[in-house]
């Protein structure tokens, strides 16, 4: 149509953009965006909108943003849809402090800008955003609203707060798939697998839908009751087991580290070392590259990340005499390290030197040092907790009488008074 030279007009660049947005085409978006820069069509907040959510819808956020900020007017739904788009692609910490720069123009949010918002609230930092957004939420009377109060059991549950997510849920006036999934994933994921399981047994007979995630939740809490030896092989050394699940994955994904690392930490259990260098000389032909482990805790509104042996932070010698101490002191009430997580052949003293430096570590002693004794020590991790470091938090926790919240990759792990809600199972 404007190949031929014909007019476009409102309606039929709002058409136009409608099937680039349909179809994620970004460069048939970006021709109808330049014929209009070239025919001198000034484009109406509504359109300037529209052109804004393709390039949302297409990943191009930078060019999103470009737009969002040469929109003369800028409505609610421009505002959420880029928040939206920095949230979904993971810039998070975008999608927020775009919030705030929204809120500062006195532009109040609807539900939808509420629930996005509340969607970036993730990591150590989260559960306060959460709150603010939470208070925001109930001042505008939008706290009881589905998609809201969803959003708000979801970061609740996910930042291991399920209190305040059972709060949430017993005041909502309606329950959909979504919020009632959202509580029962949280109590699977904080290994409440009985509450999980009870729940949906009482949601089930009032005719609550299912869909996939509803399952995975559930299967999580099976799993964690029954302790299934096809999920825990590698924590009770069950090679056989292990070894024919991990190359079943890696046939599946033979791109994913993750797999890689799963069968060299059950041959290293099983202590089968040869097995464990041509794991990483696979590795290193297929040139698959293992993430680092890395842990992180945010004290005074700033995040402190650590790697294992982690000798960059600047308070590097308090925090390593401080692992010290609490070593000596764990020690001394039974704690006793588990040198099957150190995946190297080497002797049994290195191996507690190695198991000294691990991530988790250095963030639970850094957590010591700058909480007050009645505080949480949250702390993130990017990996599955290894098992020594879950048995040194524990008794940490017992010795000092210091609750840890720790989220891994697989799970949260609230550990209080020495006893963590995944059972020791994850």
């Amino acid at each position: 149509m404007a190949e031929l030279g014909a007019q476009v007009g409102l309606a039929g660049y709002d058409a136009l953009l409608s099937a680039c947005i349909d179809r994620r085409a970004l460069r048939a978006g970006q021709r109808v965006h330049a014929h209009m820069i070239k025919s001198r069509f000034l484009p109406a907040v509504y359109l300037a909108t529209r052109l804004l959510i393709m390039y949302v819808k297409c990943g191009a956020l930078d060019d999103a943003r470009h737009m969002l900020e040469a929109m003369p007017e800028r409505n609610i739904v421009s505002w959420t849809a880029m928040i939206s788009g920095y949230s979904q692609n993971g810039r998070r910490s975008q999608a927020l402090e775009l919030f705030v720069e929204m809120l500062g123009t006195g532009l109040l949010p609807n539900e939808y800008t509420l629930a996005t918002a509340l969607t970036s609230c993730t990591g150590n930092s989260g559960p306060d955003h959460g709150r603010q957004i939470h208070s925001l939420a109930f001042k505008t009377n939008f706290d009881s609203h589905i998609f809201v109060g969803s959003s708000l059991l979801d970061m609740y549950a996910k930042a291991g707060k399920i209190e305040d997510a059972q709060r949430v849920f017993a005041t909502l006036p309606e329950r959909d798939v979504v919020s009632c999934t959202a509580i029962i994933s949280g109590y699977a994921q904080l290994g409440l697998d009985e509450d999980a399981l009870e729940l949906f047994k009482v949601l089930h007979k009032e005719g609550m839908e299912c869909n996939y995630v509803t399952f995975a939740s559930l299967l999580t809490a099976l799993s964690g009751l029954a302790a299934l030896d096809y999920g825990a092989c590698r924590v009770h050394a069950n090679v056989s087991i292990g070894e024919f699940v991990a190359q079943r994955l890696l046939d599946v994904e033979p791109e994913n580290a993750g797999n890689y690392v799963i069968l060299s930490n059950i041959y290293a259990a099983g202590g089968r070392w040869q097995d464990v260098a041509k794991v990483r000389e696979l590795m290193k032909e297929k040139t698959v590259t293992k993430e680092p482990g890395k842990s992180w805790i945010n004290l005074n509104k700033t995040q402190h990340t650590f790697y294992s042996s982690d000798r960059m932070h600047p308070q590097r010698e308090e925090i390593f005499s401080k692992i010290l101490e609490l070593y000596a002191r764990i020690k001394e009430a039974g704690y006793v390290p588990d040198l099957s997580c150190v995946l190297h052949d080497v002797d049994d003293e290195q191996k507690e030197s190695i198991l000294l430096g691990h991530s988790e570590k250095l963030a639970i002693a850094f957590g010591i040092m700058g909480t007050a004794p009645h505080e949480l020590i949250r702390i993130t991790k990017n990996l599955r907790i290894c098992v020594d470091c879950h048995n040194f938090a524990k008794y940490v926790s017992k010795v000092y009488s210091r609750d840890i919240s720790l989220r891994d990759s697989n799970r949260f792990h609230l550990i209080v008074k020495g006893t963590c809600t995944c059972g020791d199972y994850w």
